[in-house]
C-alpha cells in the first residue's frame, strides 16, 4: 500500500521512477558512519534555501496523505517522500547545486519520518550523548569529550515537533503543565526533554545513546577500565549471589557495568528488572522487564519505582535488578535483599563508596518511615556486599576507581574494606591520565562465600600490584 496523493495530475509512480537515480546518490546512514560529519551535514542552509525547503515541505504535505504512513515500511515511505520532493524541486526550477538539493530532500525525509536533524547523529556509532541546547546548538559527546556540531533545527517550533514525536510514541506528554519528561527512542536510547517555562533558552533535549554493541567484562578489560583479576573477582561475586551496588557520576559507565556483570547470573534464575526508562540489556533467557509510568493529564495513574519493587516481590524473582535507585524505593530494595533475593544489582549516583552509602541512607529516609539512623545502617550492612566505584576521568576514559566490601559496623559507622583501587599518578603531555590498578593487600570476607560455591580465586591477587 502506498501513500495516497491529494493533488490531481501528480503521478506518484512516475515520480518514484524518476527518483531512482537520486536514491543512488543520496548519502545513506551507513555512509554517514564513515565520517561523523559528512560534507552533507557540514553545510548550513541559507535563509533563502531554508525558506525554499519549507515551501517544498508544505507542498509535499498537501500532496501526500500522511495518515497512511504508519501502514508502510519506512524504506518505502522514504522512497515515495523523496520522489515527491524531487519532483516538486524540479517543477519550481530553483537553481540548487546537487549537494544542496540532496540535503534539502534528506532533511524533509527526516522531518516527516524521523527525528529531523538528529537522524544523522543517531547513526554515528561513536557518539555517546546528543545534547540539544535550544534549536541552534547541538553538542555530542564522543570518546568522553564534548564537541559542538554544525547540525541545527530551524526554530523552537521545529524542535518542539521532534520532542512531541519522541514522547508521544511511548504514551507520554510534554507541555506547560508538564514541562519535563523522560522517554526513550525505539532503539532504547534514553531521552530527557525540558521546555519553557523551566528551560529559559528554549526547549532542551538530552539523548543518552543506546549501546548497540553490548559490552562484556572482557571488553571493559580490553579498554583498560579494569584488570583481568578485578573482572574475575566481579564474576565470582555475581555467581555467588552477592548484592552489588554500582556507584559513579553521570556518564561514568554504571549501566554498562551492570549489564556486563549481569552476564554471569546463571541462566536458570528468574530476573526482574525495574527502571524509570528502560535501557538495561540483560542477555539472559528469563528476564522480565518493568518500567515506571508517569501520571496522566488528570494527575492519576502514576506507577513509581517503589510500586514496581513492591510488586516484583510477588512475582517470584530470584534476583531483582534496579536500573538506578533515587528515592524511597531504596528501602524496599534493601528489604528485598535482606529477605532472600540475593544477588541483586543496582546503581546510584555518588562520587565515592562512602557517599553512595550516605545517599542510600538518605533515600531510605524518603520512604516516610520513622527509622533510627542506626537501624537504617544495619539494613544497609546486611543488604549490600560489594560497592563498585566508577569514574570518568579528564581524558574521557572510564575506569573502575575502587572495589570495596561492606564489612559491618563499628559503633554507628559502617566499615568498608577496599579490595582493589586505581592509583593515579598524573597526566602526560598528551592529556592522558596515567596510573595503575593495584590490590590493597586485604583479603575480603566474601572469599569464604566463593569457596562455599566452588569458585576458585587465588589469594595472591589481593596482595600484589595488578598493572
Amino acid at each position: 500500500m502506498g501513500l495516497k496523493t491529494r493533488m490531481q495530475g501528480f503521478s506518484l509512480s512516475k515520480a518514484v521512477a524518476d527518483s531512482d537515480d537520486f536514491a543512488a546518490k543520496t548519502i545513506t546512514p551507513s555512509e554517514q558512519q564513515a565520517d561523523a560529519f559528512a560534507p552533507l551535514l557540514l553545510k548550513i542552509l541559507s535563509q533563502v534555501e531554508l525558506e525554499f525547503k519549507e515551501s517544498i515541505h508544505s507542498k509535499l504535505l498537501d500532496i501526500l496523505d500522511l495518515s497512511l504512513i504508519s501502514g508502510i515500511e519506512e524504506k518505502e515511505a522514504r522512497k515515495q517522500i523523496r520522489a515527491v520532493a524531487q519532483k516538486l524541486i524540479d517543477e519550481d526550477s530553483i537553481p540548487l547545486n546537487t549537494q544542496t538539493r540532496h540535503q534539502i530532500i534528506k532533511e524533509i525525509e527526516d522531518d516527516v519520518l524521523g527525528l529531523g536533524p538528529l537522524e544523522a547523529l543517531l547513526y554515528d556509532p561513536t557518539i555517546a550523548d546528543i545534547l540539544v541546547n535550544g534549536y541552534k546548538k547541538i553538542y555530542v559527546e564522543r570518546f568522553g569529550k564534548l564537541e559542538l556540531t554544525p547540525v541545527r533545527f530551524n526554530d523552537d517550533n521545529h524542535l518542539m515537533k521532534i520532542i512531541d514525536r519522541i514522547v508521544s510514541k511511548i504514551g507520554r506528554r510534554i507541555d506547560e503543565s508538564s514541562p519535563m519528561v523522560d522517554a526513550r527512542l525505539q532503539d532504547g536510547s534514553r531521552v530527557n526533554a525540558i521546555i519553557p517555562p523551566l528551560a529559559l533558552d528554549g526547549p532542551s533535549l538530552s539523548i543518552r545513546r543506546f549501546a548497540v554493541d553490548k559490552m562484556a567484562l572482557d571488553d571493559l578489560v580490553a579498554k583498560d577500565a579494569l584488570t583481568d583479576y578485578m573482572a574475575d573477582f566481579l564474576k565470582n561475586a555475581a555467581k555467588s549471589k552477592l548484592n552489588i551496588l554500582i556507584s559513579g557520576g553521570t556518564g561514568s559507565g554504571k549501566t554498562t557495568m551492570l549489564n556486563a556483570i549481569s552476564n554471569f547470573i546463571p541462566n536458570n534464575e528468574r530476573v526482574i528488572t525495574l527502571e524509570d526508562s528502560a535501557e538495561l540489556q540483560l542477555q539472559l533467557p528469563h528476564v522480565l522487564r518493568l518500567e515506571t509510568r508517569p501520571a496522566n493529564v488528570e494527575g492519576k495513574g502514576e506507577i513509581t519505582l517503589r510500586d514496581l519493587v513492591r510488586n516484583s516481590l510477588r512475582m517470584r524473582p530470584d534476583r531483582i535488578v534496579i536500573g538506578e535507585v533515587r528515592s524511597g524505593e531504596a528501602f524496599d530494595m534493601l528489604q528485598a535483599m535482606n529477605t532472600g533475593h540475593e544477588g541483586s544489582l543496582t546503581t546510584v549516583h555518588a562520587n565515592n563508596p562512602r557517599d553512595a552509602l550516605a545517599r542510600l541512607e538518605n533515600m531510605v529516609s524518603m520512604a516516610g518511615l520513622e527509622m533510627p539512623v542506626n537501624a537504617i545502617r544495619k539494613q544497609i550492612v546486611s543488604a549490600i556486599h560489594i560497592i563498585i566505584q566508577l569514574g570518568r576521568l579528564e581524558d574521557g576514559s572510564r575506569r573502575v576507581i575502587s572495589i570495596q566490601e561492606v564489612e559491618g559496623m563499628e559503633g554507628d559507622v559502617i566499615t568498608l574494606s577496599e579490595i582493589f583501587k586505581y592509583q593515579r599518578r598524573g597526566i602526560n603531555e598528551n592529556g592522558v591520565v596515567q596510573g595503575q590498578y593495584c590490590s590493597t593487600g586485604l583479603i575480603p570476607k566474601c572469599m569464604a562465600t566463593f569457596k562455599q560455591r566452588g569458585l576458585a580465586a587465588e589469594l595472591g591477587i589481593f596482595t600484589h600490584h595488578l598493572s
